[in-house]
């Protein structure tokens, strides 16, 4: 099969640190260029890393006819332009996560995508690592019985003001760099959508970001609790609480590519540990997002379910703002 050719808007360290070198694994997808809007920057990356074309602007990659897909690992406040950007010219869109700033911006991306006839994806890279396909598993089979509650914690301590998760007009802060795994990945195991929603927010004094957010997510008969903070000791837990047994995650969200997953299930039976095979989750995001564009099928993560997401993560900052419950 011939690979997928993904050209990559912005130098990221995030792109260099977790997704370059899987991708010279893959047979699926390659990465055959790159841009910045630094001209000198890219092309250094790209004779570093043996990365076949560079570019001076995000604007001139997406012209190039030889590339396929993008992936955008550019701050938020970005994502929507660039993404219709692509859509425009024809190219398939893999975005990081948050797709958007907002569910209006969401929706005008997901909406140009399906008017080119492209496919557009957001880079919630955890739902491909077999940990989550087996916990989900485990959950929808009722093992657990009912589930009652879940709980997220995500969390790492970054003081810089200049980094652009400490800008509000970027994007930054801690629901839309955290708390978006958080309503994710509970949608994900509850497989259905929060009725309503509750969230208390602390933010800097100076730059005015949300540095220490949690919210509950009301599905009726279970409730997901999330915390997740920028100014706290790195930290990440996910725990399920069923009538009848409990799952825990250990590493949920930044799994390491070289350990098995592991997970911790109890009930009435006994305790086991389940190790999941050892797997690279940017590497299987990237050779799924790759197979449908061949295949020419559905994207693995819908456009439907980032606006879901996104209309969640809207909910809670209006509860936030406005300190009461948020029906959906």
């Amino acid at each position: 099969m011939q690979k997928i050719r993904f050209g990559v808007l912005g130098v990221s360290n995030h792109f260099m640190k977790r997704i370059l070198f899987p991708l010279k694994r893959s047979a699926k997808a390659e990465v055959v260029a790159i841009a910045s809007r630094n001209e000198e920057k890219a092309s250094a990356f790209a004779k570093r890393h043996a990365v076949k074309k560079w570019y001076g602007s995000y604007d001139a990659l997406l012209e190039d006819p030889e590339i396929d897909a993008v992936y955008i690992p550019l701050p938020n406040h970005l994502h929507a332009e660039y993404s219709v950007k692509a859509a425009k010219a024809g190219k398939h869109i893999l975005c990081e996560k948050p797709l958007a700033m907002n569910h209006k911006e969401v929706n005008m991306m997901v909406s140009a995508a399906e008017d080119a006839g492209v496919l557009i994806m957001e880079a919630f890279m955890y739902r491909f690592h077999p940990q989550w396909i087996k916990s989900r598993e485990i959950v929808l089979s009722g093992e657990l019985g009912s589930i009652v509650t879940t709980i997220c914690h995500f969390s790492y301590d970054n003081r810089d003001p200049s980094n652009i998760r400490n800008i509000r007009a970027y994007g930054g802060g801690a629901l839309l760099d955290l708390g978006v795994y958080a309503v994710s990945s509970s949608r994900f195991l509850m497989d259905s959508e929060p009725e309503r929603v509750f969230c208390e927010i602390v933010r800097d004094a100076d730059s005015e970001v949300d540095i220490h957010t949690s919210g509950i997510l009301d599905y009726g008969t279970t409730r997901s609790l999330f915390a997740v903070s920028t100014r706290t000791s790195a930290d990440q837990r996910f725990h399920v609480f069923g009538s009848s047994g409990k799952l825990s995650v250990e590493v949920p969200l930044n799994m390491y590519p070289d350990v098995p997953g592991h997970l911790t299930v109890a009930t009435s039976i006994g305790t086991r540990e389940i190790y999941t095979e050892v797997a690279d989750q940017y590497l299987l995001q990237f050779e799924a997002f790759a197979e449908a564009v061949t295949s020419g099928g559905e994207s693995p993560i819908p456009g439907e379910d980032s606006l879901l997401n996104m209309r969640t993560v809207d909910a809670l900052f209006g509860s936030a703002r406005q300190s009461r419950w948020i029906e959906l």
